[in-house]
């Protein structure tokens, strides 16, 4: 379910996607579909790897013509071989479902992971979950968080909820719960009713352990 999410939004997204200086920005937004197909088949073809990504959409969606999976997808290669960090997340999307690719959870990873080091905020949070799973990738605790994290600190409030019960509980960190009660907050923050309630739960208990900590020394 969560990548047939994803991957509708980012279908929905399509070609509005592009800077504003890609050829044929200007007439997909005014409706001309035909002249924005020509004008990003141009640009591609001279290398351009948004307007590939744009006519990849296009040909996916039928805009300007009929839907074209195959040829979609040979625009989304050329687009992310050139390094295009959301083409390189669609391809992992398409793979992990089989649809327009074979299904392989492996390549999957692999393109998530070209596009989670670039900074691409959706493919690291579909890393951090294939390294969570063990789905693509071998189970690995450590590195689920290490995206997790990255993820968190570009403000996705699941990725925080998720982060922040990892320091909870050590789970591929060290067991920090200051740090699991400021990923809570921020999670909090952003309206995560649960991610606020854990925050306070455990501000409260660290301050009752902390508090119980210093009696206790006092009293040798």
């Amino acid at each position: 379910m969560r990548s047939v999410m994803m991957l509708a939004l980012l279908l929905a997204w399509g070609a509005n996607a592009a800077e504003p200086e890609v050829p044929g920005w200007n007439e997909y937004q005014a409706g001309h579909l035909a002249a924005a197909r020509i004008a990003f088949w141009q640009a591609a073809e001279r290398g351009d790897r948004v307007a590939a990504f744009d006519l990849a959409m296009m040909d996916w969606k039928g805009e300007a013509g009929a839907v074209d999976k195959a040829r979609a997808v040979y625009w989304l290669k050329r687009s992310a071989e050139q390094g295009l960090d959301r083409a390189q997340h669609a391809l992992g999307l398409l793979a992990e479902r089989g649809d327009g690719l074979p299904k392989s959870l492996a390549e999957a990873t692999r393109w998530f992971a070209l596009a989670a080091r670039q900074g691409y905020l959706p493919a690291q949070i579909d890393l951090a979950t294939q390294y969570f799973l063990g789905r693509g990738a071998p189970q690995d605790d450590r590195l689920a968080a290490y995206w997790y994290e990255e993820a968190a600190k570009q403000g996705d409030a699941g990725a925080q909820y998720l982060i922040a019960s990892m320091y909870e509980h050590g789970q591929g960190v060290k067991r920090d719960i200051p740090a699991a009660i400021r990923w809570y907050a921020r999670a909090g923050a952003q309206g995560d009713a649960a991610a606020r309630a854990k925050a306070l739960d455990l501000a409260k208990r660290e301050s009752a352990r902390r508090a119980q900590n210093a009696s206790s020394g006092s009293l040798r």
